[in-house]
């Protein structure tokens, strides 16, 4: 039977990382800036992924760490496991993605996260693999849409707008958010917005400028959600990364 130990990760194309996303994310949505790919993969086949890259808004992400360069922080903006990956699959790869991260790009000091709370989980993975829990935000960027469509808040304003909302009468890209939201007669999704930090160096740790928060906090808000429902096993709130951790079908995704 394949262990975690079994798994090999390494650099894949743009394209296959956006296909692996669209068959294994729950969103089935690729986020167009990542730029760093590394897929994970089992008996030579290439089962999972995950993607890295600027956030989309870095000028805004930067000042959690003071003094942090442009290049010297990333996001995962994407994971997405097969089923077919063993138990710990998530922390294995994420441990090796980091030592790899370390050795190729040394100017890169953190990586930040966020589990989605309102679709999702709650970053049982993230709690396993040693990221800190450093914010808890009710939802105010994913809307649902009249055909159930969950979209950001930035897909329906300015250069990000999707196309076929740009398309619909009384819409404009000129107007915010809130507006086209309004007019088209979209609802925020129920929920929480979960950020974690990682130190890839951990002296930045140091340079944190915002509170690390206990990971039980997170109960006590109501935050907690696990495979898209909003209660969780023993195993998960003491951080497991069983094959069944955050799963949501087609695959085990954490965004």
């Amino acid at each position: 039977m394949a262990s975690a130990k079994d798994l090999r990760v390494a650099p894949i194309k743009a394209v296959d990382a956006a296909r692996l996303v669209r068959r294994y994310h729950y969103s089935g949505k690729i986020v167009n800036n990542s730029r760093l790919h590394l897929g994970v993969f089992l008996d030579g086949k290439a089962e999972g992924v995950m993607s890295f890259g600027n956030s989309m808004k870095q000028r805004e992400m930067l000042p959690l760490v003071s003094c942090t360069s442009w290049s010297g922080a990333m996001e995962l903006n994407r994971m997405a496991f097969s089923d077919r990956l063993p138990r710990n699959s998530e922390s294995r790869a994420l441990a090796i993605a980091f030592r790899m991260m370390r050795k190729h790009y040394p100017h890169l000091e953190w990586v930040v996260s966020f589990s989605d709370a309102c679709q999702c989980g709650d970053g049982t993975i993230y709690r396993a693999a040693g990221f800190q829990l450093i914010d808890i935000k009710p939802n105010k960027s994913l809307f649902r849409l009249p055909d159930g469509r969950v979209v950001n808040n930035l897909c329906m304003t300015g250069k990000s707008m999707l196309k076929d909302l740009r398309e619909m009468p009384g819409i404009s890209a000129s107007y915010s958010y809130n507006k086209n939201a309004q007019i088209l007669g979209a609802s925020p999704v129920p929920g929480f917005q979960i950020k974690y930090i990682y130190f890839l160096n951990p002296a930045a740790k140091d340079r944190l400028t915002v509170p690390i928060l206990p990971f039980s906090k997170i109960d006590e808000i109501g935050a907690t959600m696990y495979r898209g429902e909003r209660t969780r096993p023993k195993q998960a709130a003491a951080g497991s990364t069983s094959a069944a951790a955050e799963h949501h079908r087609p695959g085990r995704s954490n965004l």
